[in-house]
């Protein structure tokens, strides 16, 4: 049996890849060790591989508090209902502009893709989101950004890769275009769909711009905002203030304790869905480039 021979380059490329993936565990240790720390041992300083002292004071207050909650149910509910329908409506599209008898295919193909280049702006995306009745809604997080051009773009071509045989057949035995393509096609697109899939639900979950700027309410902001004011606003959002004496009334709570509970419990679920969609990820990507 022939065995592989290692040359530099090879070396190189794993040892840098080596490096990356220590700085990216050292990072979450860190973290970790952080949110697990009395005060005394988090307002330290210093980099932290493993905690010293070991309490979870800074998790229950978190938990604790409901604007993590809501963050959780409203980010559930845009990850879950954004992932849907931008997939299906993807689907759809893609779908039409990979057929070669739909009229000015090119011309449709290269309107969109100019769409990743150029846009109108903040200001005319929030005068049309209010004027559509939007604002304070979940559809705001979602009707904005209904199809990406990248991704279109990527199923798009995917579904160019499919044998054309499969529906001339189907058309034969008497099946609709509807038909062919939820029984038939989508069901072969499995790898391009969660891939898609992933990168959507991934966006949704870690989006925070919009609900800043059409979300008003605080009982519909998403995890991410609440996270966000949590770091940069300080721990306001937990009901804590760092220079307040409620903090040093408990010392086991620290604001930088509070705020590496807050980045793992906000990170830990979209970490989770990553082990049953990686499969599909290579797959998707590479069949989903072939074509142009």
């Amino acid at each position: 049996m022939r065995k592989e021979k290692f040359t530099l380059g090879d070396v190189i490329i794993y040892t840098l890849l080596a490096l990356l993936c220590f700085t990216i565990v050292f990072a979450f240790m860190h973290l970790l060790s952080i949110s697990l720390s009395p005060n005394a041992v988090a307002t330290k300083g210093g980099l932290i591989f493993l905690p010293k002292q070991i309490t979870f004071d800074n998790y229950i207050r978190v938990f604790n508090n409901r604007y993590i909650w809501l963050g959780y149910k409203n980010t559930l509910i845009r990850t879950v209902a954004g992932t849907a329908v931008q997939l299906i409506f993807t689907a759809l599209g893609a779908y039409v502009l990979s057929k070669k008898y739909f009229p000015h295919r090119s011309f449709w193909t290269l309107l969109i893709v100019f769409t990743m280049f150029f846009s109108g702006g903040l200001i005319p995306s929030f005068l049309l989101v209010k004027s559509l009745g939007l604002i304070d809604t979940y559809a705001s997080m979602i009707v904005p950004g209904l199809i990406s051009a990248y991704n279109l773009t990527i199923m798009r071509n995917f579904f160019q890769s499919l044998p054309e045989e499969i529906e001339e057949s189907c058309m034969i035995d008497g099946a609709g275009r509807m038909r062919i393509f939820w029984q038939f096609i989508l069901p072969l697109s499995t790898p391009i769909l969660a891939t898609v899939a992933l990168w959507l639900a991934v966006g949704h979950w870690n989006a925070w711009f919009d609900v800043l700027i059409y979300i008003s309410d605080k009982d519909k902001r998403t995890l991410q905002v609440v996270l966000r004011n949590i770091i940069v606003t300080g721990t306001k959002e937990l009901d804590i203030d760092a220079s307040s004496s409620s903090v040093s009334n408990e010392p086991q709570v620290s604001s930088e304790g509070l705020k590496a509970a807050s980045i793992y419990v906000a990170t830990i679920p979209i970490l989770c869905v990553y082990p049953f969609l990686q499969r599909y990820f290579v797959k998707g990507i590479m069949v989903g480039s072939l074509k142009g």
